[in-house]
């Protein structure tokens, strides 16, 4: 079994604090900058518009995934304690309202700077997935969202949490993402952009979501709010989000 007993803070800087999360966050985001470059000066589109988009995605991730967690994570205590709910510094974001409050920002990017929205959703779909990749390894360098025991070689021990070897769920939703970014970037590479355009966000919904469903049975509990239903929050949540992909792709295959 491996133990994991790493402190989330990496540098004590007098008053401040730089953590393993935030310098991966920071790195994904940097390095979804850089793919979003590539690709504008790829197709030849307005580089300037760049900085104002990335504007967009941060807001719309960090609205959306704080919102998320507030509804349907655990709503009795924010409600109780409002003012909590501006303290994302503390922890409390969800995925699924992060990638909708990126789906939100996008459009209203794409109405104010009249912008394709069917490009900005198949790029970004690529981007989600390299910055996702990064935050669930934040997620592994906190010891949280930590999963089931298990009595698996690859359990780990999350010093912090308990004693016992659990699923390092993270670094699996990790794994997933980077994946389904390498069919993603090449899809991107090797199929007509048309297609891409009209394909890739169903794919990434399908995949994305897919794998957080699967992922999900090894989880420890996130929500006593949903402790009772049959699916666990985080599959309740990504459900419609499949849906909604399956139909896109067929639309897709459709009118090609």
């Amino acid at each position: 079994m491996i133990h994991w007993n790493v402190d989330p803070i990496l540098l004590h800087l007098g008053a401040l604090e730089l953590h393993w999360y935030g310098l991966l966050f920071a790195s994904g985001l940097l390095g979804g900058y850089y793919l979003t470059e590539w690709m504008f000066k790829e197709e030849a589109k307005n580089q300037k518009l760049i900085e104002p988009l990335f504007v967009y995605i941060f807001v719309g991730m960090v609205i959306g995934s704080r919102m998320f967690h507030v509804i349907f994570y655990d709503p009795s205590y924010y409600f109780a304690h409002p003012l909590e709910i501006l303290q994302i510094w503390k922890g409390g974001l969800a995925s699924h309202g992060g990638f909708l409050g990126v789906i939100i920002a996008l459009w209203l990017f794409s109405k104010k700077y009249n912008f394709s929205l069917k490009w900005l959703l198949s790029r970004g779909s690529i981007v989600a997935m390299f910055i996702a990749t990064f935050i669930r390894i934040g997620n592994f360098f906190n010891s949280e969202i930590v999963g089931d025991k298990t009595n698996s070689n690859w359990g780990v021990i999350f010093d912090r949490v308990d004693s016992f070897p659990r699923h390092p769920v993270v670094l699996y939703e990790s794994l997933s993402y980077f994946l389904i970014f390498l069919i993603l970037i090449t899809l991107y590479k090797r199929v007509s952009k048309e297609f891409f355009t009209k394909i890739a966000f169903g794919l990434t919904l399908v995949l994305g979501f897919g794998a957080r469903v699967f992922i999900e049975q090894f989880k420890s509990v996130q929500s006593e709010f949903a402790n009772s239903l049959p699916l666990s929050m985080g599959q309740l949540l990504s459900v419609p989000f499949i849906v909604v992909g399956v139909i896109l792709i067929i639309f897709a295959l459709k009118k090609s």
